[in-house]
């Protein structure tokens, strides 16, 4: 049975997965569509502050007259992009670990694992913080910060499936008639891994937008005027009494996304263990 047919069987059993599919489109859209509207995000109105919403402002405007709607729209941008760039690089950092790990095994396997031990009994959130603060906040600096210490997960999980893939004939056969470790790693173990892989990084996307937002939230994240959905989460703490709208949007719009995430991981995988 081929993927597709997988996916429309899949979609079929579970209709609710084409909910979170729409969902995330639609905020993909919506985010990569903010340069062409004709709002300025960080425009001041300084007589239409803290304006309730309206049919000029569809979500009212901030303390400085800003309009809320197109920085909602705006922060959607940088909490995305953080998502999938900080994924990339966690991942990344995680696969390549897990791989040397399992496929070499022995000293370097020894010292591997140490090491995500080591990193994984400290709370991550207090890694992220200290590294942020040391560094000068900013879009960059959270992305390094959520991919170097977030990769731990992702790393033992692909370390368990090479030692199954590395155990299987081809791979054996293939070191017997001289390929390279590095070849058969390439060839062999990485499609091996890689469903794995593909789930694990949808859930790592959930997680950089989750720490993102927790960290902007918390005032060394995204920094102002540019706006992410945790800097504005953060923000509106000071409106909660007058305007709770300016939490309830982007609070609402981080737990949907997070969740469409990981709903997008177990479609994947659900489609993957359909049988041909």
């Amino acid at each position: 049975m081929s993927f597709r047919k997988r996916m429309k069987k899949v979609l079929k059993q579970n209709p609710v997965y084409w909910v979170s599919i729409i969902f995330l489109l639609f905020i993909a859209l919506l985010s990569l569509s903010a340069t062409f509207l004709p709002i300025d995000p960080n425009a001041t109105d300084v007589g239409n502050m803290s304006a309730m919403p309206s049919l000029e402002h569809l979500f009212g405007t901030d303390e400085v007259g800003r309009d809320y709607f197109i920085r909602v729209v705006y922060g959607g941008r940088i909490s995305l992009a953080v998502g999938i760039l900080a994924m990339l690089a966690s991942t990344t950092i995680g696969t390549v670990a897990g791989l040397v790990s399992g496929y070499y095994g022995g000293v370097i396997d020894t010292l591997l694992m140490r090491l995500v031990d080591v990193l994984s009994s400290i709370p991550w959130m207090v890694l992220v913080i200290v590294f942020s603060v040391l560094m000068k906040p900013g879009f960059t600096t959270i992305i390094i910060v959520i991919g170097c210490f977030t990769w731990m997960r992702t790393a033992r999980l692909i370390r368990g499936e090479t030692l199954s893939a590395k155990e299987r004939d081809y791979v054996t056969y293939a070191k017997f008639i001289g390929i390279t470790n590095p070849q058969i790693i390439i060839r062999h173990i990485l499609p091996a891994v890689t469903p794995t892989l593909i789930v694990t990084a949808t859930a790592n996307i959930a997680s950089a937008i989750m720490t993102e937002s927790a960290l902007s939230f918390l005032g060394v994240g995204i920094q102002p005027p540019t706006a992410s959905w945790g800097s504005l989460l953060q923000k509106a703490q000071s409106t909660l009494e007058n305007a709770p709208h300016m939490a309830l949007l982007p609070g609402l719009i981080i737990i949907l996304t997070v969740y469409s995430f990981n709903t997008i991981g177990n479609f994947i995988r659900d489609c993957l263990a359909v049988e041909g």
